[in-house]
Formats: structure tokens, C-alpha cells, sequence
């Protein structure tokens, strides 16, 4: 854990004041093959990855398919491929872990409680994201403080703890404007359920859009408390604890 926080301290300071497209080559450099970005294809992933094509000659790319994820975004995917003419990995669930639990607790186990949908998200997301975490130094997300209640203290560095290794939110202080801004000028492939109001993406049934003016998450987990609305991917050590309290 020193030693995390030691190079996060590091990086931190060897980052300061640079723009997200200079944050991303710093950090392409000096991790090399052992840093990827992690991309669900959200618009903040979109833009993210349109930099690294600019920074790197060959960013390494992969994305979680949970086998429950809307047509759009598989489209997407391919659109993105094509494009920048790069390797996307996919990764996926343990099949067998995915059909015990179905079995045991139904296909749409998600919406009876908060611990079933955690399981689903550990099952479907975490397991795969830590074998290929095991594997590496760092990773990039898209996350924004801007996002929810539980990324508002968000850092462009941190120490991960959970998967060992350091967390890179290249656009942490970046408004969902400048986001946008930055797809139209750079002419970026997008979801499309973003244009039939939808915020934020994620699997199909544990997603739907927003009213105007809505919350930027409230269409994912929409039967649950804010203060709940994370899979498990991006929960900071207070919450990995009671996390893992779960018994299912």
C-alpha cells in the first residue's frame, strides 16, 4: 500500500496542471503496456479514447460485456473499431458463475434487492475487471466528480486499492458541456441512446433514460438511493468494506 501511494504521489505531481490529453501522454509513457483504458463507451470513454489514439501509436483498449448490454452500445463498438482502426479486448463473465446464479436467484434477480443486484455487478463486471486488473499497472476511466454524490471528491490520480493499482480520471473536473463540446468538434462516434435521453449506459434492464433536467445517473438503478448507485468497479475503501460485508 506505500508503495501505491508513493507512486501515486509521484504521478500526481508529475501531472499537475496538465490538460487531459497531456495527462494521458505522461502517463502512456511511463506505464507503457501495463496501462489500458477501461471503456464502457460512454461519451467521457469516447473522448478518452480519441486522445489516446492522438498520444499513443497503440493504446491498449478493452471493455466488460456482461451479456446483458443494449444493442447500441454493441453497435457502437464496432463504429469505434472501425474508425480508429484499433483492438478493442472484450472481456466476459465467468459463464459458469453467470448460470449458478441465474439459477439459483432468476434471470432479473437485480430488481429484488441491493444485495442480489450487487452480486449481478460483481459477477457480470467485477470478476472480469480484476483478472485483467491483475495484469496490469494502471487503468483509465471515464468517471467525472460532476457524475454523483459518490464521486464528488474524485481525483484525476489515485491509489486503487481494491485491484493494486493506480486509477487515471483524466477528465475528473470536466463538465458533461465540455464533453459534448469536444464529440461535436472532433467528430466522434457516440451512443445513440443518448439522443433518446438516456445519461448514462449501462446494462439494458438496469438502465432507462431521464426526464429533462435530471439527475445524471438517476436512469441507471433508478429503484435505489443515490448514495448506492455503484456497481462495485469505482467504490472508494469505506465503501469496498461494507461492500464485502455482502453475503450473497
Amino acid at each position: 500500500m506505500k508503495e501505491l501511494e508513493k507512486l501515486k504521489n509521484t504521478i500526481t505531481e508529475q501531472t499537475k496542471g496538465l490538460d487531459a490529453l497531456e495527462l494521458l501522454k505522461v502517463v502512456s509513457e511511463r506505464f507503457g503496456s501495463k496501462i489500458a483504458l477501461s471503456s464502457s463507451f460512454s461519451d467521457e470513454d469516447q473522448v478518452i479514447l480519441d486522445m489516446l489514439t492522438k498520444g499513443s501509436n497503440s493504446p491498449v483498449i478493452f471493455t466488460l460485456d456482461t451479456g446483458r448490454l443494449p444493442q447500441e452500445t454493441y453497435d457502437l463498438i464496432e463504429q469505434t473499431r472501425e474508425k480508429y482502426n484499433i483492438e478493442i479486448e472484450i472481456l466476459f463473465p465467468d459463464y459458469k458463475k453467470v448460470e449458478e446464479m441465474v439459477n439459483k436467484y432468476g434471470l432479473n434477480l437485480f430488481y429484488k434487492n441491493a444485495d442480489l443486484r450487487k452480486l449481478c455487478c460483481n459477477v457480470r463486471k467485477i470478476e472480469p475487471l480484476t483478472r485483467k486488473l491483475s495484469q496490469l499497472d494502471a487503468w483509465i476511466c471515464g468517471l467525472r466528480s460532476e457524475q454523483a454524490i459518490t464521486r464528488a471528491d474524485l481525483k484525476s490520480i489515485e491509489a486503487d486499492y481494491k485491484f493494486n493499482v493506480i486509477k487515471i480520471s483524466p477528465l475528473a473536473d470536466w463538465t458533461t458541456e465540455q464533453v459534448w463540446d469536444y464529440i461535436k468538434t472532433n467528430n466522434i462516434p457516440y451512443n445513440q441512446l443518448y439522443d433518446k435521453g438516456y445519461t448514462s449506459i449501462g446494462c439494458a434492464p438496469c438502465t432507462r433514460a431521464v426526464e429533462n433536467g435530471g439527475d445524471i445517473r438517476s436512469g441507471r438503478w433508478w429503484w435505489e438511493e443515490p448514495e448506492h448507485k455503484e456497481c462495485g468497479l469505482h467504490l472508494k475503501d469505506s465503501k469496498q468494506k461494507k461492500d464485502r460485508q455482502c453475503t450473497i
